[in-house]
């Protein structure tokens, strides 16, 4: 892993999400830490003064409600959590609107879930809307809209979201802020000598194998959640520190280049903002799995997809739905719009694109998936 120690080039950025978990926002689920939220309130307010401007994604709702409720375990149950998140909403709010108001600042609470950012339509709203309040000068304070929110349109934890947020707002860095020194070799509570790692490439494949997938009592996401993030991060060629937030100045630390948690940088360059989108989507409707020369040509030559080179077709989705783009090996290379539904595209599937019109009696377009609506994503086949 990389040990680079000058890290003054956050100093320069103009945009950060600052995202926190339950267990530092609710003091381990024991109620509201005011103290802590009036700390990040008065930092937020310093970088501000700075000329940073940071949008704050906060967990916290469902650990807030399970404390007013008296629940001493997260629940299982959706409609659990939701009525947690819509008791403990109130209280989380209330408690960032006194605590930035102290500095002249307005908030604006955002309730997202993953239909907002998967519609494209409603994406630009919500990328229209956020840059609108920090124009204002309001800090928006971000959350998953649990209390609506189904299993299949669920984000699954903060970090997923915070990563979003970062590519809806072009960020210049991810701040998550955890329980945590920062991303260790080794679980450090299973392995206590494991040593932290400073600093590392957020598309390194070997960063996963080191996480642990295991959440805190409170939180949904566990340090590979975290990893993950920062890779989604990077398509917008935002750079992560993943650091504790216990600390009292730790975001002012981190503005001012000290070694604090863990940075990871984006590898690429930025993806341009369609592409961004096309990428992020968490959710797939169905899998294409490619031959070895469509691979290639995706790789390499940023060419469309045909369906001559597509093996095989597997999901139900419809015209216009994101489908994943898989090698031989079951490793996802690209994700886009497919042009045709599930039925229509295994039957054309394998053939060049003038037997479209004889194998459906019509044509719509002589891809299967536009460039334009196509990014790579992953390794080739080889």
């Amino acid at each position: 892993m990389s040990d680079i120690s000058d890290r003054s080039f956050l100093g320069n950025g103009r945009h950060w999400v600052v995202k926190v978990g339950s267990a530092l926002v609710t003091d381990e689920g024991r109620g509201l830490d005011h103290e802590r939220i009036a700390s990040w309130a008065g930092q937020i307010a310093a970088l501000r003064e700075a000329g940073v401007r940071v949008t704050l994604v906060s967990s916290g709702a469902v650990a807030e409600g399970m404390q007013r409720l008296k629940w001493h375990r997260r629940p299982r149950a959706l409609y659990q959590l939701q009525a947690a998140a819509s008791v403990g909403q109130m209280g989380l709010v209330q408690a960032y609107e006194a605590a930035f108001q102290r500095y002249g600042l307005h908030t604006a609470q955002i309730l997202l879930t993953h239909d907002d950012l998967a519609h494209r339509q409603r994406y630009l709203n919500a990328r229209s809307t956020l840059r609108a309040l920090l124009d204002l000068d309001v800090v928006p304070i971000v959350n998953e809209n649990d209390t609506v929110a189904t299993e299949e349109i669920r984000f699954g934890d903060n970090d997923s979201l915070a990563a979003l947020v970062a590519n809806l707002v072009e960020a210049d860095l991810l701040v998550v802020l955890t329980d945590q020194e920062g991303l260790y070799e080794a679980d450090p509570r299973m392995k206590p000598d494991a040593e932290l790692i400073h600093e590392a490439y957020a598309d390194d494949a070997r960063l996963e194998a080191m996480c642990s997938d295991a959440p805190g009592v409170l939180g949904s996401g566990g340090m590979r959640a975290k990893v993950q993030a920062a890779g989604r991060a990077a398509r917008s060629g935002a750079a992560t520190v993943i650091a504790s937030g216990r600390g009292g100045r730790v975001l002012l630390d981190i503005r001012a280049g000290a070694r604090v948690g863990t940075l990871l940088r984006p590898a690429s360059e930025r993806l341009a903002a369609r592409k961004q989108w096309l990428a992020n989507h968490l959710q797939v409707r169905g899998r294409l799995w490619l031959d070895d020369g469509a691979v290639r040509s995706l790789r390499t030559s940023g060419r469309s997809l045909l369906p001559v080179g597509v093996a095989a077709v597997e999901g139900s989705f419809s015209r216009g739905e994101l489908v994943a783009c898989l090698d031989a090996r079951g490793r996802e290379v690209a994700r886009g719009l497919v042009n045709y539904g599930a039925d229509d595209a295994r039957r054309i599937a394998g053939h060049p694109s003038q037997q479209i019109e004889p194998l459906l009696g019509f044509v719509d377009e002589p891809e299967l998936i536009h460039r334009d609506n196509l990014v790579v994503t992953g390794a080739a086949a080889g």
